[in-house]
């Protein structure tokens, strides 16, 4: 990094702190290859890439305990990314019709990463899927369809549309403190949401219907989780990105 973008980041390359971010690993076509590729859309790690933070792109692949204690013993930050659905078996449930295929590799690899990164107090977000994830792996469970619960499909427009709710924060929570109380409108796409909240996970954010919207593990220095998509606005607004990598630098100075 040169002296220039040093300064424009705030830090040198040796003190910005690497944010692991899961991903898919699905067919891409490019060129001639039509292959299996490790996928995430770009705006999310070019938010940690702004925020400060160095994104390291995660593939599924085979994981226990010691290999993601080991994988996260080289990260500073863990993002649990979005997608599609967490296999309903996780939590007891047989799939609805709806219910997107299982990525039973990806479940598998967040499952343990996350287990990990809350016995090592690793700083963690969860977006979307990433959300529910953290609920199931704490022993929660999902509403498998949206639409049946709050009667419409305000929460995902359909055709790749994000579409815009607004969103009461807790007073006092993590999330307050990065976001504010109000929050008048976040990008939403997603047909699923938490039901029963694991022990240990507090409710700190929910649109007009009820719906979770965010929610915190407290016995960890950073452990938050929202089901809206803050990369889809990171541009504009960078607050919960910029709490992550404040997190993993905090993380990493503390361990170094």
């Amino acid at each position: 990094m040169n002296d220039s973008n040093e300064a424009q980041n705030g830090s040198s390359a040796s003190e910005r702190p690497v944010i692991g971010l899961t991903t898919y690993l699905e067919r891409a076509q490019t060129g001639v290859w039509d292959v299996r590729a490790s996928f995430l859309p770009a705006v999310y790690f070019e938010a940690v890439t702004a925020a400060g933070g160095i994104a390291v792109l995660l593939p599924p692949q085979p994981v226990d305990a010691d290999i993601a204690h080991e994988l996260l013993s080289r990260l500073d930050g863990l993002i649990i990314c979005g997608g599609v659905d967490v296999d309903p078996a996780r939590y007891g449930q047989q799939a609805h019709p709806l219910t997107d295929r299982p990525r039973t590799d990806r479940d598998a690899l967040e499952d343990a990463l996350l287990h990990a990164a809350i016995s090592e107090e690793v700083p963690f977000l969860g977006i979307c899927r990433g959300a529910q994830m953290l609920n199931v792996a704490l022993g929660g469970t999902l509403n498998q369809h949206l639409p049946e619960v709050v009667g419409s499909d305000r929460y995902r427009a359909g055709d790749g549309v994000f579409n815009s709710v607004p969103v009461a924060v807790e007073q006092g929570s993590r999330l307050a403190t990065i976001v504010g109380d109000n929050l008048a409108g976040v990008p939403v796409y997603h047909h699923q949401s938490i039901a029963t909240v694991a022990q240990g996970l507090s409710v700190v954010a929910r649109t007009d219907d009820g719906t979770i919207q965010a929610i915190e593990l407290g016995s960890v220095p950073f452990g938050l989780a929202v089901q809206w998509h803050p990369e889809q606005t990171a541009t504009e607004d960078s607050r919960l990105f910029a709490a992550l990598v404040e997190a993993a630098a905090n993380y990493k100075r503390n361990r170094s």
